[in-house]
């Protein structure tokens, strides 16, 4: 945390959208005054361009990163990418991960990103055998984040079968073995050996239908009260089909009828749903992520995300697998996707996407005094610049659909520059994350 500071924006983004002229105090990590339409005063850190909240990337999977232009020769489908996949997480250990995630953790702090909601999978060594710390790869990841300056919500998964087809629930391939325990008691009793600290909450994750028999969705949902909940949910329309055939329902019902879903639970992806899904989903206040650069690149879908906000489902966005790493770019393709589905412009104004990126994903992820420039709230600024050659000229407001990952100036998390003039306090994170990706490629 930070000693006393001031902080002024030439543009910051209020309860009401862009004001000109913001001054910003923080002491001890947190905002304690917003003065809109205040001059500089001596000893003020400036901020150009237009000051965001801080942004949270609702769903990553870190380890991804190391695809990024490794799969785009397969061609195929999401589950023939799923193969390459797996292949890159047989390779990794905790000291491979903890290289990986830092990089990408760098990667989204240079994008703005102040919070990240990491849906962890990738338990144990090689064959399921335990490490001796039987969270190692967690505290890999909890060091990874405090390392790139970024707030994390470890989102434990619980995985436990191999898939799920019409004639049940498959069994784990020697991969998988790596995301399993035995059974959801199990995966609860390892979760309640995290110790939660400044800076990380602990959260939970169904990883699936798929990966999650029904009779331990109650355990899972119960182990999780009190904490964020997130699930993949109707990503692919295999996994809609293989939960009719054995449970004679959708994904989304048979998570409702084992009490999975609710304001603290967040359902991501959401692609493949019915109109009585969309009802579920808005009735019972579940959030939905979108990650529509992802669900681009895997070929996944355009989800009905307009009708689902409508329906009262609060949205929120993530990387996910980080094919692109740029939130606001994000914001744009849910916007953009919705275009193209309705042929209708507008479909998401940019204050709707701005609460997705900020105050939405970070109430998503267990952080609510986080999201919003305001008194009290935690002292998240993202200083976006207006005088690139891909903002310069526009209206503040709309900042949000023509910006760039590369606009972002300065990030300020909790009070501390993570970033300043688009360089990240650990230095070259390109090298960082080649000399992260590189050697899990070696003789593949």
């Amino acid at each position: 945390m930070t000693g006393p500071a001031g902080w002024w924006c030439e543009h910051a983004w209020l309860d009401t959208g862009p004001v000109a002229g913001v001054r910003v105090l923080v002491d001890d990590g947190r905002i304690t005054a917003v003065e809109p339409g205040a001059p500089a005063r001596p000893g003020d850190a400036r901020l150009p361009g237009l000051v965001l909240p801080g942004l949270a990337d609702a769903h990553s999977h870190a380890f991804h990163r190391a695809l990024r232009g490794r799969t785009h020769d397969q061609g195929g489908t999401f589950w023939t990418w799923r193969r390459r996949m797996y292949a890159v997480a047989a390779r990794l250990d905790p000291d491979s991960y903890l290289a990986l995630a830092r990089a990408a953790y760098a990667e989204m702090a240079l994008a703005g990103v102040t919070c990240v909601g990491e849906f962890h999978y990738l338990h144990h060594a090689p064959r399921g055998r335990r490490y001796a710390d039987p969270n190692a790869m967690s505290a890999a990841l909890v060091q990874a984040a405090a390392e790139a300056g970024i707030r994390l919500t470890l989102l434990d998964a619980c995985y436990l079968a191999g898939g799920l087809e019409a004639g049940g629930h498959t069994p784990l391939d020697e991969v998988q073995l790596r995301f399993a325990d035995a059974d959801a008691d199990a995966w609860a009793a390892r979760v309640a050996a995290l110790p939660e600290r400044p800076g990380v909450r602990v959260g939970a994750a169904v990883h699936s239908v798929r990966a999650v028999p029904a009779g331990q969705l109650g355990v899972v949902a119960a182990a999780a009260r009190g904490r964020p909940l997130h699930v993949h949910l109707s990503e692919q329309p295999r996994e809609n089909e293989a939960c009719r055939a054995v449970h004679g329902r959708t994904p989304t019902a048979l998570l409702e009828r084992h009490g999975v879903l609710g304001p603290a639970t967040t359902a991501v992806h959401a692609t493949h749903l019915t109109d009585d899904d969309v009802a579920v989903l808005g009735r019972t206040g579940t959030a939905v992520c979108a990650c529509p650069s992802t669900e681009a690149d895997l070929a996944d879908g355009i989800g009905p995300f307009r009708r689902l906000a409508d329906a009262g489902a609060p949205l929120c966005l993530g990387g996910d697998q980080h094919a692109l790493t740029d939130l606001l770019a994000e914001a744009r393709l849910l916007e953009a996707h919705e275009r193209l589905a309705t042929g209708q412009r507008g479909r998401f104004p940019p204050a709707e996407l701005v609460a997705a990126l900020t105050v939405q994903g970070h109430r998503a992820l267990g952080w609510p005094d986080a999201g919003c420039l305001a008194p009290g709230r935690r002292a998240d600024l993202v200083a976006v610049r207006l005088d690139s050659p891909r903002t310069a000229g526009c209206a503040p407001g709309q900042a949000p659909l023509v910006a760039t990952a590369a606009d972002v100036d300065t990030v300020v998390v909790d009070g501390r520059v993570v970033v300043r003039g688009g360089r990240h306090v650990l230095g070259d994170v390109g090298r960082l994350l080649a000399d992260a990706v590189d050697p899990l490629w070696e003789g593949a």
